[in-house]
């Protein structure tokens, strides 16, 4: 396809109401599982029905500010539940595979807060063992759902941007510097391409795959962990992938994904609900897209548990959209960035 649309079709956007809900229990209550269950409570029919915490008191505080109705008194009590139908993991990156294959025993469907994993290797084993019990599992990688995610996808295989060259991305962002804190500690699984490096890797894959060959710069922090790097990403076609992240500066966190016919410039905070223009290659043509929902920032985490609770509803165990082969991909390109930059721990 050569010509250059004269208006963008419709997201193939999830409903968020009206389709199968599900209980859900949250292990580890913090700032992300708090905008996970604020988002499901207003924007979806899904419904959080009991949290555990390894602190009791801070379990019961997560469930008054949230309106959840049962406290357990250890992650075990909450996976054994059996009013719970599905796991939320919104633990650090280092306990993310003890609690999935924790719940995954007890046969409770998951979703695990991405990285999925510390790395490819443990990503591999909640792959298996959620396989072998015939249960839901997948990494919440939020962004993958949204619907301008969706709509950027159908441009893509309709060609409309003609053959894709580049993938330009950035996220960094100013983090005071905390020793003990989960995005410095390496026994927590900090560094900056676990948390928020993910969001570009992510992007480059989505639109170009895995690549042939990572190459990646940076420098690490006082506590050994990665706190900038710049990526290139190549490919067998000659496309590339220019991306990078930080934890020392607050950054434009945009994208470009430039092909032969059209260019997409999605607005800063790419990996939130927002908008993008498309503009083509040798013309003054473009057009512009916005989220006619409304849902902004974190909100935005309401997609991805309904999508997850309508493939469950069709008897999936892997979504369609976002399988647990796309995570092991992911972190296998995290795990050669972070081994080139010399940051310390296993391999895969």
């Amino acid at each position: 396809m050569s010509l250059f649309p004269t208006a963008l079709p419709p997201s193939e956007a999830i409903a968020l109401r009206g389709g199968p809900a599900l209980r859900w229990g949250v292990l580890a209550p913090g700032r992300i599982a708090g905008g996970f269950v604020w988002a499901l409570h207003h924007h979806t029919d899904q419904r959080v029905h009991a949290v555990a915490s390894r602190d009791p008191e801070r379990a019961q505080r997560f469930a008054a500010t949230y309106g959840i109705p049962h406290v357990h008194a250890s992650y075990e009590q909450l996976v054994a539940d059996p009013d719970v139908d599905i796991v939320y993991v919104a633990s650090p990156h280092s306990e993310h595979k003890r609690q999935a294959l924790l719940a995954i025993a007890t046969g409770k469907h998951v979703l695990v807060e991405k990285p999925l994993a510390l790395d490819a290797g443990e990503a591999r084993d909640i792959a298996r063992a959620a396989r072998a019990a015939g249960v839901f599992a997948m990494e919440a990688l939020w962004s993958r759902f949204l619907p301008k995610t969706l709509l950027i996808e159908r441009l893509l295989r309709d060609g409309v941007l003609g053959d894709v060259q580049l993938v330009m991305a950035d996220f960094g962002g100013r983090f005071d510097f905390e020793p003990e804190g989960r995005i410095f500690n390496p026994a927590l699984g900090g560094g900056a391409l676990l948390d928020i490096g993910i969001y570009p890797i992510w992007l480059a894959h989505l639109v170009l795959g895995p690549p042939t060959r990572v190459h990646a710069t940076g420098s690490l922090t006082q506590t050994g962990v990665d706190g900038q790097a710049a990526i290139v990403l190549t490919y067998p076609t000659g496309a590339q992938a220019l991306l990078h992240t930080t934890l020392f500066a607050e950054t434009p966190q945009e994208a470009v994904i430039a092909g032969s016919h059209a260019r997409l410039q999605l607005d800063s905070r790419f990996f939130t609900p927002g908008g993008f223009t498309l503009k083509a290659a040798r013309s003054d043509q473009q057009l512009r897209w916005t989220d006619p929902s409304g849902i902004q920032g974190s909100e935005g985490l309401a997609y991805q548990a309904a999508a997850v609770a309508q493939h469950i509803a069709e008897g999936l165990t892997e979504s369609p959209l976002h399988p647990l082969e796309h995570s092991i991909a992911l972190l296998e390109t995290i795990d050669a960035a972070r081994a080139q930059l010399g940051v310390s721990g296993r391999a895969p």
